[in-house]
């Protein structure tokens, strides 16, 4: 048993999920923003373009925990 590859695979694990909150909590504040009376359109941009970056990480993150299995 590869001890040190289960605590790898639980730290990846602990990152996905505060990943994945923040990009869930990153698009409450954005759709927030977007219902207000007045819109700061530069500031939802950069939050938008930061919630993609996060996006990225999360889809490499979960490549590493779930290869690809070619059947």
């Amino acid at each position: 048993m590869n001890f040190t590859g289960s605590l790898d695979i639980e730290a990846l694990q602990r990152q996905l999920t505060d990943l994945m909150a923040e990009h869930r909590d990153l698009d409450d504040a954005i759709n927030a923003l977007a219902e207000q009376a007045h819109i700061n359109q530069l500031q939802i941009q950069r939050m938008k373009k930061k919630k993609l970056a996060l996006k990225d990480q999360i889809i490499k993150l979960e490549s590493l925990l779930l290869p690809d299995i070619i059947a």
